[in-house]
């Protein structure tokens, strides 16, 4: 089966084709560049590099949050228009549990983190059961102080994983200590091989048209405009 991996979610771009669980072809950039420019180009790359036509696709995995709405909303679009026209399933995969992935296996939990602006982040906890990774608590957005109290109690090492982990890394340590792990860089990026690999795992597959990004918050300026409509409220 002919999969192809799309993440978004983030500042990094991930594509993969894998097929039957070898990895035909992928690219990892994290280069400063708008993911609507550079992601249908870097498809067609792959697909040109592997000799296959979008019509041999059989599969596809997109990476459906959280991260950056723009982000995950390129993804998620691109993805539903591509698995509607070509009429092949469609899996989505959370971002955060794609970079957990990365760290399997490890004696520990893993906590995948992306920053969500103003001490807040997005954050997972996962652990490895042998090759497998498992979900202890759904991911969510908060601030780093509730998620850093949340997991000090835990009598294991934590492993932190995550390209904006360096962001808070200072208050992390401050925080656990030497009960904190840092992935090392090469696991610190989304990987579409990865992301397909925890797609095979999704059985059915979700329906396209019901198929919505998970941003796990909603947007700062929908949070803005339900504030105003609560104080004209207010005043009636």
């Amino acid at each position: 089966m002919i999969w192809l991996g799309i993440d978004t979610a983030n500042s990094p771009l991930s594509v993969a084709l894998v097929e039957d669980g070898r990895i035909l072809c992928e690219q990892t950039s994290t280069f400063a560049r708008t993911h609507s420019i550079q992601a249908m180009p870097a498809i067609e790359r792959l697909l040109s590099e592997a000799s296959l036509r979008p019509s041999d696709l059989e599969a596809i995995a997109v990476s459906e949050g959280p991260g950056s709405y723009t982000g995950v909303r390129i993804g998620v679009t691109l993805a539903k228009t591509l698995a509607w026209t070509l009429k092949i399933p469609l899996v989505g995969v959370s971002s955060l549990e794609v970079i957990a992935a990365n760290a399997v296996p490890f004696e520990g939990v893993i906590v995948p983190l992306f920053d969500a602006r103003r001490e807040n982040v997005y954050c997972g906890l996962y652990k490895s059961k042998g090759d497998r990774l498992h979900r202890i608590w759904e991911d969510r957005h908060g601030t780093l102080e509730q998620l850093l109290e949340d997991v000090v109690c835990i009598d294991q090492p934590v492993l932190f994983v995550g390209m904006d982990v360096e962001i808070h890394k200072t208050k992390i340590s401050a925080t656990l200590g030497d009960q904190a792990v840092f992935a090392p860089f090469p696991q610190q990026l989304p990987r579409a091989s990865q992301l397909i690999s925890l797609a095979e795992q999704r059985i059915p597959a979700s329906d396209i048209h019901q198929f919505v990004p998970n941003y796990r918050r909603i947007p700062e300026a929908e949070a803005n405009w339900m504030k105003e409509q609560k104080q004209v409220k207010s005043h009636d």
